[in-house]
């Protein structure tokens, strides 16, 4: 079966969001929100599959939310071309061997705008040496047809890596190229057009900003590294591992020298500031070096905890990422108690969804 989007509905889903936004903004007064469109097709970079196993056939499947129902997919337009090719041509070759076959219950696929490309095998069986050998001759068989792709298998408390996890993502910025390291299995913007956009936007809304950027929830580096050409210095923090790690990474990679990462909790964090604990992370920094104006909170659907909204709440200028527009406007409800509400956004990042990514910046009244 093939996957069909009906992108001539496209402009009729994105009216309807619009007004949505538009409705739950209203009690904040906030301004005429920019637009920023997605492409119709192609636009995810990340696609995950179960693998459906028929005598000597298999394929990608999908579950009907509803119905649970077997969806075969032949193609999949949501994903970016990268993805469909990798899908026509990975499956054969999967198919011709026993070994990497066995088991093989689910597909990841991460691509990037740069042409590079991750696949994850995940099993129900453990891993080995000639598990190994046979993935070392599909990636040759795949790099023999043209791509530029890491392999990976995981099990049960297994990952094996040919190579490394990750790839590196080339996006134009405001016509500079920008570096952004993106490791398997962590969090990266899955609609890399739409970030571009995101980043672009959040770099206009703070030109001439003054003093230095703290930025929670910081990943990969995305807002920081782009954002820093507008502030003296940049504290970020950020707690997962993989990401701080390809943060360090692209802050050479891009040669900025002003931005130092923390990792850290947003909450830990949120203590340290306010002298409530002392960490031994924040060795050799002192935060009184830094003067904050700003803060960038990009956080997860759930929205900023109380504290945290205490904390930006301190802060001259706060510009604020959201994935929900709900948990945004609940926190905006306290935030507009100090704040008036200067620029409004919405990025469609997931298209034909209910769902929307926005953007606001409040300045102190």
């Amino acid at each position: 079966m093939q996957n069909t989007l009906h992108t001539e509905d496209y402009e009729l889903q994105l009216a309807e969001k619009i007004n949505r936004l538009k409705s739950l903004m209203a009690p904040y007064a906030a301004p005429e929100p920019e637009v920023f469109s997605s492409s119709k097709s192609h636009y995810r970079m990340r696609a995950e599959f179960r693998i459906w196993h028929d005598g000597d056939d298999l394929f990608h499947i999908m579950f009907d939310k509803e119905t649970k129902e077997r969806i075969r997919i032949e193609s999949f337009p949501v994903a970016s071309q990268l993805i469909n090719d990798m899908m026509v041509e990975l499956l054969p070759l999967l198919k011709k061997s026993e070994l990497l076959r066995h088991k093989l219950f689910q597909i990841d696929y991460l691509s990037t705008l740069s042409n590079k490309l991750i696949i994850s095998l995940l099993y129900h069986k453990k891993l080995g040496d000639e598990w190994i050998t046979e993935a070392k001759q599909l990636k040759a068989d795949l790099i023999a047809k043209g791509f530029d792709v890491q392999v990976i298998g995981r099990a049960s408390k297994t990952k094996i890596m040919l190579d490394h996890d990750y790839v590196d993502e080339i996006l134009p910025v405001n016509g500079k190229e920008m570096i952004y390291r993106q490791v398997e299995n962590s969090f990266t913007q899955p609609n890399a057009q739409v970030n571009i956009k995101m980043l672009e936007w959040a770099i206009n809304a703070t030109q001439n900003s003054t003093g230095d950027l703290l930025e929670l929830y910081c990943g990969n580096g995305n807002f920081s590294l782009a954002l820093a050409q507008n502030f003296n210095k940049v504290l970020a923090t950020e707690i997962a591992k993989p990401s701080v790690q390809a943060a360090q990474y692209n802050i050479e990679a891009n040669k900025i020298d002003n931005v130092q990462i923390i990792r850290m909790s947003a909450e830990d964090f949120t203590q340290a500031m306010k002298g409530v604990r002392e960490f031994r992370r924040l060795d050799g920094i002192n935060l009184a070096d830094y003067q904050c104006n700003t803060i960038f909170v990009d956080p997860p659907r759930s929205g900023l905890d109380d504290k945290t909204v205490q904390l930006v709440q301190e802060y001259d200028h706060i510009l604020y990422i959201s994935c929900n527009p709900e948990t945004l406007c609940d926190n905006l409800a306290e935030l507009t108690k100090t704040h008036k509400v200067e620029k409004l956004a919405l990025f469609d990042q997931f298209p034909y969804t209910h769902h929307m990514e926005s953007g606001v910046l409040l300045t102190r009244r």
